[in-house]
């Protein structure tokens, strides 16, 4: 038998515990995630994109990382984000300085981290109200 405790430390029959505030807010977050896909808000999404707690640009034109160039990441410099999670696929992969360059000028961070993990920090840093964005690698 799984034991588990609610919030006020009572031991609660199969539930389980909740580490997130479940809020009535229109902010995107990460519901799932697997090989070739990443679902937002309980829609799955097949291809590159960025997501940012109020909005998401499907048409990022990053396609793999192999292609990545510098312009893909100037758009993103104006998006009013304090942090960029940069998910490169399956496997963690590093960017050449120069390709993030437009947003190292902008003042932007940039952590790079595999798509898995760059979903599960993102909803961190959003629920922390933080001004992050996601541009994932979806290959």
């Amino acid at each position: 038998m799984q034991k588990s405790y609610n919030v006020t430390g009572h031991l609660q029959h199969r539930q389980t515990l909740k580490l997130h505030l479940e809020s009535p807010s229109a902010q995107n977050t990460f519901t799932g995630y697997g090989e070739g896909y990443v679902m937002v808000n309980g829609a799955r999404i097949e291809k590159s994109v960025v997501v940012l707690p109020g909005r998401i640009v499907k048409d990022w034109k990053a396609g793999s990382f192999e292609h990545l160039a510098a312009e893909h990441f100037e758009p993103l410099a104006g998006l009013g984000c304090e942090i960029v999670l940069l998910g490169t696929g399956a496997r963690l992969r590093f960017p050449r300085a120069e390709i993030l360059a437009p947003l190292i000028r902008a003042g932007i961070g940039v952590e790079v981290m595999d798509l898995r993990a760059a979903c599960r920090t993102y909803n961190i840093l959003m629920a922390e109200e933080r001004k992050v964005a996601a541009a994932l690698l979806i290959e």
